[in-house]
């Protein structure tokens, strides 16, 4: 029998899809595509430019397992370092003449007829595809907050996942609007250089201090370069190690209540005024929300130019910021630190599955996805870091890296000319929906806190489980739970 070659296309260039592309290609699968709207990869490190930005995730554990880079500046490695990273691992890897940048994806149309998927671009091209690998990522779609007289502001106004270089703010009475890891490290970064710098803060954060400007140790490069396989071992120890992250989420334990204990000394230890201090209290337990990490917040923000504002803002007008109590307070650049649409995933891509079925109808409940992959209705469409992946505990990159290798697996087997049309039941996805809930139960995440975590519907998006789970789950596809359809016609058995 003849093996096909499936026509593969990866929407997104961030982790997720480097990391298909990646795994797909080493499989031996030749025609792939990966479109990215962006006007380079990295996704998330391409988009988010605004100054002092960080991953609060050692740099020794965030990179991919299968390129790992010696080099690293500091411990916890700066937005533009990332980036740059990114893009060596896509020209070291060979996926360059896969990628193509400054191309949108507007919809993805399945046909019931033929079995194939039409894949339409911004510029109007079509690419037909046997395969829809959906790796647009959580944090993509900026939210922007619906404030009164935003729009009649007669400054500068700028989301920090759209900076704007042009954006003076040396010598500025800044206000920046949020207060997760991206508003913690932008006041950071821009109060020294404000003349005023005012959070405003609708719900305070724990704020963990860690040093998060400290360089790589010496040597560390030298040696882990020469002995890259000294270097994989470092890699797996730290993954392994790593394991304590959903074991302190996950289990009411006395990890958990360490962690939590370290939280409230940070601040006690770092922020003396006992008024400021119950002002940056959360009403909230530690590690509730995605944790944040600094080393320099609650420096900055007791500056002689710095001020925390907690009461609700009611609008804007052309020269500052009116808040609930009456006061105005006047700024020259407002910086919205207000994250993103997190449960947007595909959207606002017009994705149109089997019998018309689109991608809005079936999570008009909130977004859903069997073992974060795949989707009733929408055969031979998966997705990589899709719902309910563990952004709050389990490396990324390797959590892409396991979700890809199982993908492989299903396109195999269509290659192979053992299946034809891939989709998962909405039996197999309730039940896995079921197990999510109960798991959901004693998590951190559940402590009663309002985070981006939630979805409209009330539920977590997140990855309720261990790695190890994972893994299990991921390991090779489970039939039982997939409606799978043979090849209806020997031509479509040829290699293309």
């Amino acid at each position: 029998m003849s093996r096909r070659e499936p026509r593969i296309v990866i929407i997104g260039a961030g982790v997720a899809g480097i990391t298909a592309a990646h795994v797909l290609k080493k499989a031996g699968f030749t025609d792939l595509t990966v479109l990215e709207k962006g006007a380079d990869v990295g996704g998330v490190w391409y988009w988010n430019r605004y100054p002092g930005l960080t991953c609060d995730v050692p740099s020794q554990i965030y990179q991919f397992g299968w390129a790992p880079k010696a080099d690293w500046s500091k411990l916890w490695a700066s937005g533009p370092e990332i980036q740059r990273y990114h893009r060596d691992v896509v020209e070291r890897a060979g996926l360059a003449d896969l990628i193509r940048c400054n191309v949108e994806v507007t919809s993805a149309v399945f046909d019931d007829k033929t079995g194939e998927w039409t894949v339409t671009t911004k510029g109007g091209e079509t690419i037909p595809a046997d395969f829809v690998l959906c790796a647009t990522g959580v944090l993509e779609n900026p939210a922007f907050p619906d404030i009164e007289g935003l729009d009649e502001f007669a400054g500068d106004v700028v989301h920090t996942a759209r900076w704007d270089d042009d954006v003076v703010t040396e010598g500025k009475r800044i206000a920046v609007l949020g207060t997760g890891s991206t508003g913690v490290q932008i006041v950071s970064a821009l109060q020294p250089g404000a003349e005023r710098l005012t959070h405003f803060v609708r719900s305070p954060q724990w704020v963990l201090w860690a040093p998060m400007k400290l360089p790589q140790l010496p040597g560390t490069a030298a040696i882990l370069g020469r002995l890259p396989k000294v270097h994989r071992r470092v890699y797996r120890g730290l993954l392994w190690g790593s394991g304590i992250l959903p074991d302190i989420a996950l289990n009411p334990n006395w990890r958990r209540k360490a962690v939590q204990g370290y939280a409230r000394f940070s601040l006690l230890s770092q922020v003396r005024d006992r008024a400021l201090r119950r002002k940056l209290t959360p009403d909230y337990e530690p590690l509730c929300k995605r944790q944040v990490i600094s080393g320099t917040y609650y420096r900055a923000i007791q500056a002689p130019n710095a001020g925390l504002v907690t009461d609700a803002i009611e609008k804007i007008t052309p020269t500052g910021i009116v808040t609930a109590d009456g006061v105005e307070h006047p700024v020259d650049v407002i910086v919205l630190a207000t994250g993103f649409r997190a449960h947007d995933y595909m959207r606002p891509m017009e994705i149109t599955g089997a019998d018309g079925l689109t991608l809005d109808k079936a999570w008009a409940n909130g977004p859903r996805a069997y073992r974060m992959t795949a989707i009733p209705g929408f055969p031979n469409l998966f997705t990589v870091l899709g719902p309910n992946s563990p952004t709050g505990s389990i490396s990324l990159q390797h959590s892409a890296e396991v979700t890809a290798k199982y993908l492989a697996q299903w396109i195999e087997q269509w290659s192979r000319g053992d299946v034809d049309r891939i989709e998962v039941t909405e039996e197999a996805t309730d039940r896995f929906y079921e197990q999510v809930a109960e798991a959901m139960g004693p998590t951190v995440w559940n402590t009663g806190c309002n985070s981006w975590y939630f979805t409209e519907g009330g539920t977590i998006d997140l990855w309720p489980f261990d790695r190890k789970t994972m893994e299990q789950m991921l390991g090779e596809p489970d039939p039982v739970d997939f409606t799978l359809v043979a090849s209806p016609s020997p031509a479509r058995r040829v290699r293309r």
